[in-house]
């Protein structure tokens, strides 16, 4: 998935919904975004976007298996890294209504936006509303964490560290105990970033899981 990033195109999300109220909210907080045993043997890390299809396919797809047979279990730490693909201001807009509505209901809203992201190209406010609504936020919070722009610094400054640090480059990208999955060889295949199965998880885990 092709990325577009920099404080610029991203600082759009803020006039996303100009229309709707003041400004204001609470998005910038910094925590890590995580579920299973912090303690677990093995880290899982995903970076991806509520805007990217093969995002939104791992996620309904494969990520249901593999939270209830690694993280649910625990048996793996899983941490969810956020990153912008386009459109990069509705991408933006979606993580931080997300984390206005909280770390307990954080990966609802994700999970939510990914079910909804066909409709989310053509109405972005009216699905964030939406969504917004159905754990408990109000339009007028929805605005204000979108018009954030502290929130959306944060989260230009984490999509940067990815990418300077991480050497992050599309999404989804992953990395198991640090180390990222790419140009490997998995259950009989090449994985070489994107989309991954669930034969390939199981490969990748099961040498470190022993």
């Amino acid at each position: 998935m092709r990325v577009f990033t920099g404080w610029i195109i991203a600082a759009a999300a803020v006039s996303l919904l100009s229309a709707c109220g003041p400004k204001g909210g609470a998005a910038s907080g910094g925590t890590e975004m995580e579920l299973g045993n912090p303690n677990a043997k093995v880290t899982v890390t995903e970076w991806a976007s509520v805007t990217c299809p093969h995002c939104a396919a791992f996620n309904e797809e494969v990520f249901p298996a593999f939270k209830a047979k690694y993280v649910d279990t625990g048996k793996v730490h899983y941490v969810f890294r956020e990153f912008l693909t386009p459109p990069a201001s509705v991408a933006a807009a979606g993580f931080l209504v997300a984390r206005c509505a909280g770390k307990d209901k954080y990966f609802s809203v994700i999970d939510a936006i990914f079910h909804s992201q066909a409709e989310l190209y053509n109405d972005p406010r009216g699905v964030l509303f939406r969504i917004g609504k159905g754990v408990g936020m109000t339009e007028d919070q929805v605005t204000k964490c979108i018009q954030d722009e502290a929130g959306l610094k944060a989260l230009n400054e984490r999509v940067d560290a990815a990418i300077k640090k991480d050497n992050i480059t599309g999404t989804p990208s992953f990395t198991v105990n640090g180390k990222k999955l790419d140009g490997q060889t998995l259950a009989g295949s090449v994985y070489n970033g994107g989309e991954i199965s669930m034969a390939q998880l199981d490969a990748a885990l099961a040498p470190l899981l022993k």
